[in-house]
């Protein structure tokens, strides 16, 4: 869903395979204390898992697709 969301609304992501990158594993579970998938990290703070409203109102997208 948070990928779709990123296309449809023309934002530039960085996607980690955390499941075979062991060093962005650690890393996602250092910064959120979480193992669980979506983590984003959008200007230094992390959302667990996909919640939309905070994703928009963090990239300031006004009139969201999706």
């Amino acid at each position: 869903m948070a990928k779709e969301f990123f296309k449809a609304n023309n934002v530039a992501y960085t996607e980690h395979d955390v499941a075979s990158d062991l060093a962005q594993r650690k890393e996602m579970i250092e910064k959120s204390g979480q193992m669980g998938i979506p983590v984003i990290e959008i200007d230094g703070q992390i959302i667990i898992g996909f919640d939309k409203t905070r994703i928009t109102d963090l990239l300031k997208i006004k009139d969201w697709k999706t």
